[in-house]
């Protein structure tokens, strides 16, 4: 006779290892299904950039990351709105400097379809006066076309989150150009008169001001910038972002 046969406990634990075993697939089958259900959206990007070989390189990058999708590209300001209209992308990534419409004027149109629009500049300008003005008009994020790829893709995610990001060395020209005085809106209109070689007769005569206005102007300048000729004031207003020459 089969003592096996006639044992209890191997039948029991035969009854184990088969519910064991049976467990294992059910939970085997279920880890999958879950790991379906909660696979994560991608993040939808637009890129608007003029630079051809810039949007190439960025699609490229982005095509690296699972969790991270292009849905658009434009080459300037005017596409880049009528896109993101028709896509609604979680995050745009910008240029500052484009045909038709700048990045400026692009943020603000973008913004007024939706004000939480998710918008990070990526520039070559890293002026003060350029970083203020792209943070006033709503962009979550100023960085520089030299970042590193993975400091661009960390604040794609970043952004995409809510959080805005700002690296500390254009935070610091943030903090400076807040903590500066401000030329008025008169002030800038002697300023890029004075970029372009005019004399305060000629400034004056465009301003419909007398030459003794115009001359206080310019020396309010000069202390606003903490300069002492015209020419270091152009020099530094060019370096700041204030004027374009």
């Amino acid at each position: 006779m089969n003592a096996t046969a006639n044992d209890p406990n191997s039948e029991l634990r035969n009854r184990y290892l088969a519910k064991t075993q049976e467990d294992r697939s059910g939970s085997s089958g279920n880890g999958k299904e879950k790991s379906s259900s909660v696979k994560k959206e991608r993040i939808r990007i637009l890129i608007a950039d003029d630079h051809t070989v810039v949007r190439e390189g960025l699609v490229a990058l982005t095509k690296r990351k699972s969790d991270m999708v292009v849905v658009a590209e434009a080459s300037n300001g005017r596409e880049t709105v009528d896109l993101w209209k028709q896509y609604h992308p979680d995050v745009t990534l910008l240029d500052l400097r484009m045909p038709q419409l700048d990045g400026l004027g692009t943020i603000k149109e973008i913004r007024e379809v939706d004000p939480n629009a998710h918008i990070m500049v990526l520039t070559t300008y890293d002026g003060d006066e350029d970083i203020y003005r792209a943070i006033k008009a709503g962009a979550k994020a100023y960085l520089l076309k030299d970042t590193a790829r993975d400091a661009i893709v960390d604040c794609v995610r970043r952004v995409h989150a809510g959080e805005t990001y700002l690296p500390p060395p254009l935070a610091a020209k943030l903090a400076e150009r807040v903590s500066s005085a401000a030329l008025s809106q008169r002030e800038m209109e002697v300023l890029q008169r004075m970029a372009t070689g005019k004399s305060n007769k000629e400034i004056g005569a465009e301003l419909f001001i007398s030459d003794g206005t115009v001359k206080t102007h310019v020396r309010s300048i000069f202390t606003k910038l903490d300069v002492v000729s015209r020419t270091e004031a152009i020099a530094t207003s060019t370096r700041r972002g204030l004027i374009r020459l």
